[in-house]
């Protein structure tokens, strides 16, 4: 798993285990709410400590069809990378993009 993978996922189980107060195991495979019970609050909780922890915004729409842990660190992973992609072409051209 690459090192942003790794950590997207590591930050789903920290939110998990104190957020929300889950004391399973996570893997990428798990349901989220089939698996670790987390609802429409519990995603959002999820969701808020996503886009604090890498600066990222998830749409609605995406976040909406997030079944699986590993759909959400797919979800976060491509948001992030975006929005590197972003950054990368803002400072190359000196402000904003074009």
């Amino acid at each position: 798993m690459g090192d942003l993978r790794g950590e997207i996922l590591a930050e789903i189980r920290r939110t998990l285990a104190t957020d929300l107060d889950f004391r399973g195991r996570v893997e990428l495979h798990h349901g989220l709410a089939t698996d670790l019970r987390v609802d429409s609050l519990g995603a959002l909780v999820l969701a808020v400590a996503l886009e604090d922890r890498f600066r990222v915004k998830l749409t609605g729409v995406e976040a909406a069809s997030v079944e699986s842990v590993e759909q959400l660190v797919s979800v976060v992973e491509r948001a992030v990378r975006e929005e590197r992609a972003g950054d990368a072409s803002r400072d190359d051209s000196g402000g904003e993009p074009s």
